[in-house]
């Protein structure tokens, strides 16, 4: 896993979409299947969740690994700003089209999980002087490792992450977001902010 400080030194030097992508994803934890299926749709700026309804492997669509997996997700209010400042800057902005549509397939799919990976976030953990084994279920991790650090509970951690479980408690579980989810994802989000720019300035430098 990266700890926070490795988190904020790589997002120092990513690059657009790279950054965001990254961002996005060790502030949900949703899996790279999840994250690069999102349409701008599934963005509730208002309400301020994301609904994971699909996933694609290989370019190709599909449905979320579990049921679980298709819970509401808090998005935090700050990087909900960041995200509305890609879709501001994006060439594909509408509600149908992929939050991080591929300009190769000039938007009609989303990236391929490895060329985000080899195009900027390699290079970015190279600059950063990290090293070791990362790759994208890193990010899913990390986020699991500090919020169990900073004292959120096991079923919080669970829920964030939709994982399954066969538990009665965790099936009973209420299935919207809660305030007590919004603080555990918060908290992470104020951690890797703090050192980072502002949601207002230029985040692809």
């Amino acid at each position: 896993m990266l700890n926070v400080a490795q988190l904020r030194s790589l997002l120092e030097h990513l690059k657009e979409p790279g950054k965001t992508a990254v961002l996005l994803d060790i502030l949900t934890g949703l899996r790279v299947s999840e994250l690069l299926a999102l349409k701008w749709s599934d963005v509730d700026f208002e309400n301020l969740e994301l609904h994971v309804t699909r996933s694609i492997a290989l370019q190709h669509v599909g449905p979320c690994k579990t049921e679980a997996s298709q819970k509401p997700v808090p998005l935090d209010p700050e990087l909900a700003e960041v995200l509305l400042l890609w879709r501001r800057r994006s060439p594909y902005p509408m509600d149908e089209d992929w939050v991080f549509a591929s300009p190769a397939s000039r938007g009609e799919l989303p990236y391929w999980s490895f060329s985000i990976f080899r195009v900027y976030i390699r290079p970015a953990l190279k600059a950063a002087e990290i090293t070791g084994k990362v790759g994208w279920h890193t990010f899913r991790h990390s986020y699991a490792t500090i919020l169990k650090s900073h004292g959120e509970d096991v079923k919080t951690v669970q829920e964030l992450l939709r994982h399954a479980n066969s538990s009665v408690t965790m099936n009973l579980y209420a299935q919207a977001v809660t305030d007590i989810k919004r603080s555990a994802q918060s908290k992470v989000a104020r951690l890797v902010f703090k050192s980072d720019k502002g949601p207002a300035e230029d985040r692809s430098s």
